[in-house]
């Protein structure tokens, strides 16, 4: 009996100093507080990143040779995708080092992101403390990890402010010289290679101009979704993407970025072989680089959901290769006449029931059993 009366009088203590923490906790503190800190994300994210400069002259030049190289590859570009729009032009190539990047993409993220956070203020207390500590973590560590593997980048300016001007073309110097001294790859031909992936990902959005309103579109009702007022269940729900319209929206997204990715890979190969004398020594490097991840890179990878969207952008890739190896360019080339031709998440495994759908084709009659 008095053992158990013992027992009784801990977990009695127990719960009671439980109940005063958890109210510790949660106890209003004065003021409201955003989810996340950027000022803290950023210093998380620059104390984990390894030569995170280079000279201001070094990057400098770096920036005068890209814009040379990619002076030279833009005619052989169009004459294979097509013409720009009158009056449109190719952004001019950046050089960033790793701490360049962050910003770069600081600054992304906060055009996407902010929306969501003023209108998830919350009052400030001792939890919400410890979960933004968390957060701030997270995304951190996160860019942390990326901004030491992005080779280059194309920055539609995604919700920006218009008129739209500020596009960019960038390769991370840093992890580009790095790569090439680990792999022992040719300079001139990894930055021309690297060049003309982003040139494309630049064509496709100034040679179709309802491609960065759709994707801006798309973007703001996932944001709505999200914002606006109702009931806190619809909300947490639709912060944690599970409402229908918004899975709807994301997986439109999501089969547009693929094309948009896996056309830029078969440009980039198709272009590659032709104007690139360490084209094969390239492309055998870049598949030991994907596929040789330590177990920690496996892990991040997996817990940030980058291993999914790699395998999207292969899945667009395949798409794109297919169609362009049965049909040619000029038939691919479709996807780009607007959203309703780009293929959905099950077109991608089904090239032919794209092109039967955007051309109006039939399927082949089934034979007659004898």
């Amino acid at each position: 009996m008095r053992r158990s009366a013992g027992r009784t009088a801990i977990y009695g203590a127990l719960l009671g100093l439980a109940t005063v923490a958890v109210a510790e906790a949660v106890r209003p503190r004065g003021g409201t507080s955003l989810l996340l800190d950027w000022d803290e994300v950023r210093r998380t994210a620059q104390a984990r990143l390894l030569n995170p400069t280079m000279e201001p002259a070094s990057l400098a030049a770096a920036a005068r040779s890209y814009r040379s190289l990619a002076n030279n590859l833009e005619k052989p570009l169009l004459d294979f995708v097509g013409p720009l729009p009158k009056g449109a032009s190719m952004p001019k190539f950046e050089a960033l080092d790793r701490e360049g990047w962050l910003d770069l993409n600081l600054g992304i993220l906060r055009r996407v992101v902010d929306p969501v956070l003023e209108t998830g203020r919350m009052p400030n207390s001792l939890i919400v403390e410890v979960g933004r500590a968390g957060v701030n973590r997270y995304v951190g560590y996160m860019l942390a990890f990326l901004g030491t593997r992005v080779l280059g980048q194309y920055d539609p300016q995604l919700l920006g402010a218009e008129p739209i001007g500020g596009e960019g073309l960038y390769l991370v110097e840093t992890n580009v010289e790095e790569w090439q001294r680990m792999a022992q790859l040719p300079d001139e031909d990894l930055r021309r290679w690297l060049i003309l992936h982003e040139m494309t990902h630049a064509w496709q959005f100034a040679a179709h101009p309802w491609l960065r309103p759709y994707m801006e579109n798309s973007m703001k009702v996932l944001i709505d979704t999200v914002t606006r007022k109702g009931p806190a269940v619809t909300r947490f729900a639709a912060f944690a993407g599970v409402l229908p319209a918004q899975w709807r929206i994301m997986r439109e997204v999501q089969g547009t970025m693929s094309v948009v990715e896996g056309y830029s890979n078969l440009v980039m190969n198709n272009l590659g072989v032709k104007l690139l004398p360490g084209f094969d020594r390239l492309e055998r490097a870049y598949r030991e680089r994907s596929s040789g991840k330590s177990a920690l890179e496996v892990l991040i990878w997996k817990l940030t959901g980058l291993d999914l969207k790699l395998q999207q952008y292969r899945r667009g890739e395949a798409f794109c290769q297919a169609v362009y190896d049965k049909h040619g360019l000029a038939l691919l080339n479709r996807v780009w006449d607007g959203p309703d031709s780009m293929p959905t998440l099950n077109e991608l495994g089904n090239p032919e029931a794209w092109y039967r759908r955007t051309t109006g084709t039939r399927p082949p009659a089934a034979r007659r059993r004898s």
